[in-house]
Formats: structure tokens, sequence, C-alpha cells
């Protein structure tokens, strides 16, 4: 989707859809952006593929409709990550919705000092830290007469700095002022996207700007990112004795996440289904490449297996759609999940798209022969053979499957047979494996053999 389709989303009407059902959590958002409480910077939580940019886009499209006395910028900050210069990068955009005329100079004509200032104090850190470069390099008595001229440079530099320093906060004050008059009869809400892809150092620069240029009255932010890379940054900039965790409570006022789960109709928690899910249904749904195959068809073991491995491995939005599309790739050229296709040879297919899809190496391992049993079975969250006769043991077709997989295996197997002095276990999962291939001859010589088929088709080789 690019970034006009994102621009133009909503959760209702022509460009409008809300398959997770999150419109009521903008709408609880925006209330909080027009109410009295300061909740800015306010964060909108996700890990990578959640769907984040849509759900702001939305939100974005939503709030303009109903406030529309509201001035909303949205920045991508990954795109301007480049620039190296959150200050500019958020001054442009700010300038950018206002109309020409004189509030818009006395902008740039009050921001230009403060950017100024902002560059000069850069540039002389830098100097400084080249002039120390290599000391170590240096005939001794070079070094000596190197380190006292880096020291008189950067003597010179704190006496400048220090110089300007009162002419500075005078003009960020003279900003601040500026920006106020300018948001009292419209305020400015500002969408910084992305933060998480960005560098380390711009990201915890942008959170800085934020908190000691933009915190005006009548001006407020909403992060979209995820909040652990945030810590992470964080981190990687001031070194891990920074407890991350209270740095970042000093710049951030509300956060929440993005709903994992989609409620339904009713609206309860029991009836709550996961949005990867509900998402995977969609994609299939949509799907030319695999209409015609058992995916299309909701509640049949197929479509179950796939579902699962979806829970299990707790995907993500962008996951779920990478898994789809490797899906209708290998139908596309392989057609290995034709209806008439017997249902545990399917099964063993997908399973080999998805591992191919998020575990290459785990997929290299089943391709030459080395595959490990726990590291397969553990895909779909079992831990060697399963008690049958336990009374909390139920039946599923993801437990006998795991089974299948991992006494193929080449590493590990044995935890998953049953002991030889156990006929009664021998003959449960015998039978297991054979439900898996009724009209199949009892499955392929090696169960590994499909899962291999699938990871070369989507390696454009033979099978």
């Amino acid at each position: 989707m690019n970034y006009q389709e994102l621009a133009n989303l909503t959760f209702k009407g022509t460009y409008g859809r809300d398959e997770f059902r999150r419109e009521q959590v903008a709408e609880k958002a925006i209330q909080l952006l027009v109410s009295a409480i300061d909740v800015s910077p306010m964060v909108i939580d996700g890990d990578w593929g959640t769907g984040k940019t849509e759900f702001c886009h939305k939100l974005i499209n939503n709030f303009k409709e109903e406030h529309k006395s509201y001035r909303l910028l949205y920045v991508d900050s990954f795109q301007a990550d480049h620039a190296d210069n959150p200050l500019v990068t958020v001054l442009s955009g700010v300038m950018s919705l206002l109309p020409e005329g004189s509030a818009k100079t006395k902008l740039l004509q009050k921001a230009m000092p403060v950017v100024r200032f902002a560059a000069t104090t850069a540039g002389k850190a830098v100097v400084s830290h080249l002039l120390q470069q290599n000391a170590d390099d240096l005939a001794e008595g070079l070094e000596a007469r190197m380190q006292e001229a880096a020291d008189q440079a950067i003597d010179a530099s704190v006496k400048a700095v220090l110089k300007d320093h009162e002419e500075a906060k005078k003009n960020l004050q003279a900003l601040q002022t500026t920006l106020q008059n300018i948001a009292k009869d419209k305020p400015i809400v500002i969408f910084i996207d992305e933060l998480d892809r960005c560098r380390p150092d711009f990201a915890v620069q942008m959170l800085e700007v934020i908190k000691h240029t933009f915190n005006v009255e009548g001006v407020q932010f909403v992060l979209v990112t995820n909040k652990r890379q945030l810590k992470a940054a964080i981190n990687h900039r001031y070194g891990h004795q920074v407890d991350a965790q209270r740095y970042l409570d000093k710049f951030l006022k509300f956060s929440f996440r993005l709903p994992d789960f989609v409620h339904g109709q009713g609206g309860y928690d029991d009836d709550r289904l996961l949005a990867a899910v509900e998402h995977f249904k969609l994609l299939v749904g949509k799907s030319d490449s695999l209409k015609e195959t058992d995916l299309a068809a909701h509640g049949n073991g197929i479509s179950e297996f796939c579902k699962s491995l979806i829970k299990e491995n707790g995907s993500s939005l962008r996951e779920v759609e990478t898994f789809v599309r490797h899906l209708e790739i290998y139908q596309q050229i392989g057609k290995g999940l034709n209806r008439n296709a017997v249902w545990g040879y399917q099964l063993l297919r997908i399973f080999g798209v998805f591992v191919y899809c998020f575990q290459p190496e785990i997929a290299r391992s089943v391709e030459v022969g080395k595959a490990d049993a726990d590291k397969l079975a553990g895909i779909l969250g079992i831990e060697g053979l399963p008690d049958y006769t336990s009374e909390v043991f139920r039946r599923s077709y993801l437990q006998g499957f795991a089974v299948l997989i991992a006494q193929a295996s080449s590493i590990n197997n044995l935890k998953y047979f049953p002991p030889k002095d156990q006929p009664e276990a021998i003959k449960y999962w015998e039978e297991d494996r054979y439900s898996y291939f009724r009209g199949g001859h009892g499955g392929p010589s090696h169960m590994h053999g499909p899962m291999k088929e699938a990871i070369r088709c989507l390696q454009l080789g033979n099978a």
C-alpha cells in the first residue's frame, strides 16, 4: 500500500475498513487529546507489523472529521532520519501547516536563531572530538602539543557556548511564545511515526527536542512506535547502566498498546479473536490464488492448522501477510495445496512454507537432513512425546503432527517415540499417524519429504 492509499484510509466509508474493530480505540484516544488532561506526548505502542501506521492514519482522518478546529501533522520520522536534525524536521512540518502570511514568516524568523545555535554547538563538539582523535598514535612531544591545542580549542568552544547560551535561551523562549500564539486558536497535534525504525541517536534526539523545544501549550505529540525499541535506543546512546524506563518516564505522559485481540459481535471477553488470525482469514478470503484450496474453507483442519501456527508463534499482522504471500507463491508454482491433496501432505507443505518464511536456519536443516526434533516441535509448542493417558490430554492434530515431524528428525528424535515396552502407546501413535494420510497409502516415505519439496519450490528450484 502506497502513502496516498494509507493517508486516505478511514474506519468507515469508501476507503473504510475496521476488520480489527479498532475505531473505538481511536475515538477514546481523540477524546483524550481534545480534553484538558495533559497526555502529551502520548504513545501508541505496538510491535513491528501490528498495524500501527494504518491505525494512525485512520485516527487522523477521524480526528479531522470530528474536530475541524485542530491542525494535524503526520511525520514519518524514518524518512527524515537521514537529515539528522529532529528540530528542523518538526519545525518544517509545523510551517507546512500554516498558510503564507505573517504568522508563517514570524515563525520562520524565530526558528532560525534556535536552529542556528543547535547546529553551531553540534559543530563545536565535532571539532573538539576530532582534535582528540588518534592521540595514542603520536610521538610523546607531539601528543602533548596536540593535547594543548585541543584543550585550547575546547576552552574556546565552551566560552563561545556560554556566551551564546543566554541569547539562545531568549531565542528559544521567543520561538515557544510564537508557537503558543499560533496554536491558541487552532491547536496542533503532531503524529511522529516510525520512531522505532530510526537510528538510536536520532530517536533519542527527537524525544529531547519534543520535551525541551516544543513543550508549548496548544501543541501535542503522539508517538507511534515500539516502546521496547525506544528503550534499546536509549541504552545504545547512554549505556546499559541507564534505566531506560525511568528515562522514558521523564518524557512520556500516557501510553497504550493496540489490542492483539478482536472482540466478536457480542463484545465479550470470551468472544474475542486474535487479530492476526482474523487478518489471516481476510487475506485468504481475498486471494485468487488460494480460493480453490482448503485454506479458503475456514473451520476445516487445514485452515485451523494455519491459525494454530500463527497463535503458537505470536505472528504479527505483517508476518501473517508474509505467510499468506508465500502460500500464494507456493500454490501458484507448486500446486501442492489443491483440494484433492491428502490433508497430511498439505499440512507438511504448509509447515514447510511457514518454516521457510520465519525459520530459515531450521528450513536449511530440513533440506540437508539434519533437522533437530526439538526445534521443529517447538514451533508447534510441543516438547517431547505427549502423554496421551494423562487426564489433561486432549488429542489435537497439532500434537500428532509435531510427533510425526519430530520422529523423522535426525537430532533429538528419540524422546518422541513411545517406549518399546508400551504396546498401547505404540499402537496409539501409529493410528494417529495413519489418520493424517487416509487415502495416501500411509504417508510419504520420509515425513520431511513434502516439507523439503515446499522449501525448494519457494527457492524456485526443483522439488
